[in-house]
């Protein structure tokens, strides 16, 4: 049987040129930014009474000509030495800025000189469809370069404290272990995302976190060596409203965070809430679930009163709290 061999024509080869001339620009103006990282972690025991260091490894990226690296909060989680390796196989050690597990997000820091910068895009712009490019070292594999689009915007992704990460960029360029913490690229060779997490068993189901956010992050990390957020010194869990007590309320919550423990003793001003008190707002903003209460507390609040509408004994409440800072 004889096989053909389909045709090309003139025009779509000329836009398959232009796509792979788009992917080798990008990888070759960013080839220097993007890094190997080596991670040495705290001390496991092995039957016997043997001990022996955890080794890790992931990617990142430089942000800054004096050698500041973004990276994932889990690639260097619990590092006792962290070793970076540059594109001329440069092996340097690394220090730890601050690392932020409710965003995944975490900064390094080498002292080389020469280095050269990957800038964030703006997310808000992106779009679904548009190229993205990953670069990093999936598998050890150092420099390895796979490219898609963005499938999706506005995702949230649940990180590794249980903080739902918000603004999470969904791609279908390949990922595999080694990408954390390696950049997502947009066709000008910017920052749109930071690789975070891949769906094991999905197909071209992988995840960044946003360029904006983590610019932020980044930029707290490096500044204040965390990220400061505010803190009620409650616990509690999402539950129904009845219909009922909607109407009688005049609420447009459908639920509502049930508080189950106040903690006294909580770098917070909360002896106003009491345990089974069901909090629907903050502020004047609806708050429907644990997320949206953790959301709201921007590190802006701490140290202020602030407003929560409740539930109490069936009946709608305003009373007074100040967040404290989370330790």
């Amino acid at each position: 049987m004889v096989q053909t061999i389909p045709i090309i024509d003139n025009e779509d080869g000329v836009l398959l040129d232009v796509y792979s001339n788009t992917i080798s620009t990008v990888a070759r103006k960013t080839a220097e930014s993007v890094t190997h990282i080596l991670v040495e972690k705290k001390v496991r025991s092995l039957p016997g009474n043997r001990k022996t260091p955890q080794q890790g490894s992931g990617s990142g990226f430089i942000i800054s000509t004096d050698g500041y690296i973004v990276t994932n909060h889990h690639v260097v989680e619990d590092a006792i030495r962290i070793r970076v390796i540059l594109l001329n196989g440069t092996d340097v050690q690394a220090h730890l800025i601050g690392s932020d597990p409710s965003t995944d997000i975490a900064v390094i820091k080498i002292h080389e000189s020469g280095l050269r910068s990957l800038q964030f895009a703006d997310s808000r712009s992106l779009q679904p469809g548009q190229i993205a490019v990953a670069i990093g070292n999936p598998m050890g594999l150092q420099f390895t370069v796979t490219a898609g689009v963005v499938s999706a915007l506005g995702r949230s992704l649940r990180a590794g404290n249980g903080r739902l990460i918000d603004d999470v960029i969904q791609t279908d360029a390949a990922l595999n272990p080694g990408n954390s913490g390696g950049p997502l690229l947009n066709s000008q060779g910017q920052v749109i995302g930071v690789n975070t997490a891949i769906i094991q068993g999905g197909q071209g189901l992988c995840f960044a976190v946003s360029s904006n956010l983590a610019a932020y992050i980044a930029g707290q990390l490096i500044m204040e060596g965390k990220v400061r957020r505010a803190y009620l010194g409650i616990a509690g869990s999402t539950v129904v409203i009845s219909n009922r007590m909607m109407a009688a309320n005049q609420l447009k919550n459908t639920t509502g965070i049930y508080v189950s423990e106040v903690i006294p003793d909580a770098p917070a001003v909360n002896d106003q809430v009491r345990v089974g008190d069901i909090i629907v707002s903050l502020e004047g903003q609806m708050i429907q679930s644990i997320d949206d209460l953790y959301n709201r507390l921007s590190h802006s609040l701490i140290g202020e009163y602030i407003s929560l509408t409740i539930l109490r004994s069936g009946y709608k409440k305003d009373i007074l709290v100040m967040p404290g800072e989370r330790q």
